[in-house]
């Protein structure tokens, strides 16, 4: 199993990316026909590089998708599970700038936003290659959260293989008529001192409610979905900010610590510290019952403005020593059969990548009857309240704004 080295932190790929601004090479999508592409996988092994700590995607990964890969195609999945895929990012961009432009260990990463920003702007992948793909038919290309990556246009370098949705969770016991939109949720945590939360960014979740609050303060979701003023960012990013400063005082612990992740804060909703969790993942508050760390009578909700979604993609780097292996995995993951798999509550819960309208009345069925946890709202409601994330130069300006202004500067 390759060993990432510590020291290649977002430092060093930063660095290292702008050194190899002026030299890279053009990496081109394989011209095969998709019948050459599967015999050529036969027998590869794809080492797919991905965050491990998620204990239901783990075990879809292993227990569903990599005996099932080597059932239809006779190709290997192994999975490689890292806590951060910009430690991946920088391991391919070392290799580049050693010259080793085949025979590389990564042969999939799953990656998102920022980091598909470097891979892309490096030329670090393989492709364009999702339109190669047979299954890329039953994908959505239309949708601005498909067709582009944190604001970052996908152009086939990348294939969906699920997507997100920002859920808020609570204990209807405790709270039976919770706050429905931003504005109310925030006259609530001052009205109910200590009883509200979220993880510190930069971990995703704590980021995701900061992106909340921006779009709150300005009013105006799609505005910067496009070309916006850096007059016009400074101003509604100070104001989130204090916003955020103004309120830590009515959080939690008086906003001196904060979680660091959200199953610490999954875990103060259960022990009734607090009285609200969030999730990118809509079924998670449901799969936690099941699992008994919730009480029965959790549930969740969108807020009426609607909140933040996104599609999580997988990507083959430039390198890759087993392409057509990645391509056919790739191409697996959004098939009608992985996809329901993965849709199904007592597997993972995810939300599908696919259309499920451009299949058979067959699986129409089956991804209609699929059991819905008691805490999960109907994908109607969920598509209906959609909020397209702003692209990631926001994402990270935000964040390192919050450590600034609000962590420290109180």
């Amino acid at each position: 199993m390759a060993v990432i080295k510590p020291h290649l932190n977002r430092l060093v790929f930063g660095l290292i990316g702008l050194f190899l601004a002026g030299s890279i090479i053009t990496t081109q999508a394989s011209t095969k026909s998709w019948p050459e592409i599967l015999e050529r996988a036969r027998g590869q092994r794809v080492d797919w590089y991905m965050y491990g700590g998620f204990a239901s995607t783990n075990n879809y990964v292993n227990g569903y998708l990599a005996p099932r890969l080597k059932e239809l195609y006779g190709v290997e999945l192994r999975q490689v599970p890292i806590k951060d895929i910009a430690e991946v990012v920088s391991k391919i961009l070392v290799e580049k700038q050693a010259g080793k432009n085949d025979g590389g260990e990564v042969d999939l990463m799953w990656i998102n936003g920022e980091n598909f920003r470097t891979c892309k702007k490096n030329e670090l992948l393989f492709g364009p290659f999702a339109d190669q793909l047979p299954n890329h038919k039953l994908v959505d290309w239309g949708l601005a959260s498909v067709s582009n990556d944190f604001g970052e246009p996908v152009d086939g370098m990348e294939s969906p293989w699920g997507s997100a949705q920002v859920v808020m969770i609570y204990d209807t016991k405790r709270t039976p008529d919770p706050p429905r939109t931003v504005a109310d949720l925030l006259a609530w945590i001052s009205n109910n001192p200590g009883r509200f939360t979220y993880p510190a960014p930069p971990d995703f979740t704590g980021s995701v409610f900061v992106r909340h609050i921006f779009y709150h303060v300005s009013g105006d979701v799609k505005y910067w979905q496009g070309n916006f003023t850096e007059q016009q960012f400074n101003e509604v990013s100070n104001q989130t900010y204090q916003v955020l400063a103004d309120l830590a005082p009515k959080l939690w612990r008086r906003g001196k610590t904060y979680p660091q992740s959200p199953v610490q804060l999954h875990q103060l909703l259960a022990d009734g510290e607090v009285d609200f969790a969030m999730s990118y993942h809509p079924a998670k508050a449901s799969e936690m019952i099941h699992d008994g760390l919730y009480p029965a009578t959790v549930r969740t909700f969108v807020f009426k403005e609607g909140t933040i979604s996104n599609t999580h993609f997988v990507a083959i780097p430039f390198n890759s020593s087993d392409k057509e292996g990645a391509m056919v995995v790739a191409n697996f993951l959004i098939s009608p059969e992985a996809q329901w798999q993965k849709a199904n509550p007592e597997v993972w819960g995810d939300l599908p990548a696919i259309d499920i309208q451009r299949l058979d009345p067959e699986w129409q069925n089956k991804f209609k009857n699929l059991p819905r946890g008691v805490a999960t709202l109907t994908d109607e409601e969920l598509q209906s309240h959609r909020l397209p994330e702003p692209p990631s130069e926001i994402l990270i300006r935000l964040e390192k704004g919050w450590d600034k202004h609000v962590l420290k500067g109180r």
